[in-house]
């Protein structure tokens, strides 16, 4: 056959065109929608069309409402006379009376259609109008024919069962039977139009797909997610224009039909879209009407399994349990005090339990924060690491009396105490999955996230050979040393402790208390070590981490292969490919700059010397939370509502996007002058 040109305008109408330059894609899909929407059908789509047992059609009713619907027929009740004319015969099973949908498909009506085969994903649709329309017949004008990917298609048999109910159930609102539907249905069908300049309708009907639960109902409202798809955004554009839609949820198994009518309303910014796993955005549909037709369709489906696509998207039990688990990782619990125990001269372990609930999963290498009320009223937090590890039947801190909520913790706190606690945090964290061997370099209390780590790794038994470097002043600042004797003997021949004592007590033996003096050097670790490729993981005073990270680069060690923790203010300083990385960031502002704290609705103006917009909200009055102002923790972490910031000294872990380390960062230079900030205090 010949090819039949395709048009040469836009095929995009405003609302479409919107959403593509929301993504940044508006340029490319003009170029693409020329290419691949026709007006016409390739033979390839009317051969399909011809064999299917069903089409799902979208359509207009005399008050402007659109309503999706299943026309259905003998496999060949579907022909196409040419490329541009699709016609159903009906004789066999006509158009039902009680569907919705029916007084929109007369001649000159603006019609929707979806071909699509559930039993092998195949999915084409058209966009046209009603040329003639009778009891026996529908022949339909094509002005928009396109392909569609398999995406989110579960896969289905179908059979037939030669008979449809005669019921029609009518509500203003869902009821139980109803709400059911929708909450377990993984499949539903859309219907929305636009009505163009000239008066002419647009009408498109699509498949949404996902996994049983992808549909929330809350009373009379519905909230879907909006999974990546090609970008046509011919539905959702649709309700940027037009907010009346009308959806098909559809029983596979009984053939009940259940059709809804209502307005929609687009969300592109909300948290529940970062929560709800695959979404990009989110829409909603409040329902206006309901109707109801039992076994309406005469095909029955079996589920087989879900497409790939679905499998990685969530649900909303999921995503409700994700949002349950956020908001309680980030409210203050009261936790008590289990067992104290004394593990050097200057570190003390505590035990804890919350008193209501289960302890918080956590991965190895995470910190707890700490918040107490000291005896002159103030309320002081700090993070410490957990010793413990995931696979441990208890959560345990290791404190060092070096501050005054520490010395408040080794002086004060008694078993049975009570102490506020959040959930870990922290992206210092094992890699359990490499099968490299491991090393764990520790210095001073900074060996504590690194016992969680070989706590852990001891507990998997993977066969991974282990090193542990520990080095303190003297020996009785060396803590832990019995319990890493037990983890040497559970280790089975694996691990190795390797301890470095600056200041030996005279009654210390080496070889027996540890193995070297000095401090943990470059050159104690290249001596214990065989040559191999292995994981290194470094905690310790700023100073000690970024000698023994220098080092270990200067050896050829990929940066990658290098984890590293530094306690205090000061962070690591990395290298790749024998440079300095250098975090591309926006310079700091030079001159003042508005700052707005929009939970709190107060104002302030940064000045150069004003310090980091930890200080500056704490000089308004504000008390944001912060445990080690230098970066490392992330307690202080707050969104960014709007501008940009400058990190002076850039932490070692970046927020996501869309957050900000107040305790390190200040206001930054916009490129066009200054530029307020906002941030959600």
């Amino acid at each position: 056959m010949q090819q039949l040109p395709s048009h040469r305008h836009s095929p995009w109408h405003a609302g479409e065109k919107q959403l593509q330059e929301k993504v940044g894609v508006a340029e490319r899909m003009e170029v693409l929608g020329q290419k691949v929407i026709r007006d016409y059908m390739p033979d390839q789509h009317r051969d399909f069309y011809r064999q299917l047992p069903f089409m799902i059609a979208g359509a207009v009713d005399a008050a402007g409402q659109p309503w999706a619907t299943l026309i259905e027929g003998e496999e060949g009740f579907v022909t196409s006379p040419d490329p541009r004319q699709l016609s159903f015969d009906l004789a066999a099973m006509a158009l039902d009376p009680l569907d919705p949908a029916t007084s929109g498909l007369h001649a000159g009506d603006a019609i929707g259609l979806l071909g699509i085969e559930l039993h092998t994903r195949r999915r084409n649709r058209i966009n046209g109008h009603i040329r003639q329309a009778s009891a026996q017949r529908l022949d339909i004008d094509v002005e928009h024919s396109f392909g569609n990917c398999p995406q989110y298609i579960q896969l289905r048999q179908y059979r037939r069962v030669h008979q449809r109910g005669v019921e029609r159930l009518d509500a203003t609102e869902l009821d139980a039977r109803s709400a059911e539907m929708i909450g377990s249905a993984d499949t539903f069908f859309v219907a929305s139009y636009v009505e163009h300049d000239d008066g002419r309708r647009s009408v498109d009907v699509s498949h949404r797909g996902g996994r049983a639960g992808f549909v929330r109902v809350q009373g009379n409202r519905l909230t879907i997610p909006d999974y990546a798809g090609n970008l046509h955004f011919n539905t959702l554009g649709n309700l940027s224009v037009n907010p009346r839609a009308g959806l098909l949820f559809v029983d596979f198994a009984t053939g009940d039909v259940l059709q809804l009518a209502g307005r929609a309303e687009i969300i592109l910014d909300s948290p529940l879209i970062q929560a709800f796993e695959g979404a990009e955005r989110l829409w909603t549909f409040d329902v206006e009407q309901v109707v109801l037709r039992p076994a309406a369709a005469s095909l029955r489906w079996a589920f087989e399994e879900y497409a790939p696509t679905s499998l990685m998207t969530g649900t909303w039990a999921e995503t409700d349990a994700r949002l349950r688990e956020r908001e309680q990782r980030n409210q203050w619990q009261r936790w008590r005090v289990q067992s104290v125990q004394q593990e050097s001269s200057d570190i003390r372990s505590f035990v804890l339990a919350p008193e209501q609930g289960a302890a918080p999963g956590f991965a190895a290498g995470q910190h707890l924060p700490i918040r107490i009320a000291t005896a002159s009223g103030e309320t002081l937090l700090r993070t410490y690491s957990l010793s413990s590890a995931p696979s441990d039947d208890f959560l345990r801190i290791s404190v060092k009396a070096q501050g005054v909520v520490s010395r408040h913790l080794h002086g004060q706190v008694r078993v049975g105490d009570v102490l506020e606690v959040r959930a870990p945090l922290g992206s210092f964290t094992l890699n359990s999955e490499s099968r490299r061997p491991l090393v764990l370099i520790g210095a001073g209390v900074g060996i504590t996230p690194l016992l969680s780590m070989l706590r852990e790794q001891v507990a998997l038994g993977q066969g991974r050979r282990m090193h542990f470097f520990q080095g303190a002043r003297t020996l009785s600042d060396l803590p832990f040393q019995s319990e890493l004797h037990e983890l040497v003997q559970r280790a089975g021949g694996l691990l190795q402790v390797h301890r470095a004592l600056s200041a030996p007590e005279a009654d210390a033996v080496v070889g027996r208390d540890y193995e070297q003096q000095g401090r943990i050097d470059l050159a104690q670790i290249k001596a214990a070590l065989s040559f191999d490729d292995y994981d290194f993981y470094l905690c310790g005073p700023a100073a000690f981490t970024q000698a023994i990270y220098d080092g270990l680069r200067d050896l050829n060690v990929a940066d990658e292969r290098i984890h590293a923790e530094a306690f205090g203010p000061s962070t690591l300083t990395r290298r790749t490919d024998g440079q300095v990385t250098t975090l591309v960031q926006p310079p700091a502002a030079s001159e003042p700059v508005p700052v707005y704290f929009s939970a709190s609705s107060k104002e302030a103006r940064w000045t150069p010397d004003s310090g980091s917009l930890l200080e500056l909200a704490e000089s308004r009055g504000l008390t944001p939370e912060f445990s080690c102002r230098g970066g490392s923790c992330g307690t202080c972490k707050t969104r960014l509502v709007s501008g940009q910031v400058h990190y002076p000294n850039p932490p070692a872990e970046l927020p996501d996007d869309g957050g900000v380390l107040i305790c390190c960062a200040v206001p930054a230079q916009g490129e066009e002058g200054v530029q307020p900030l906002v941030l959600d205090l």
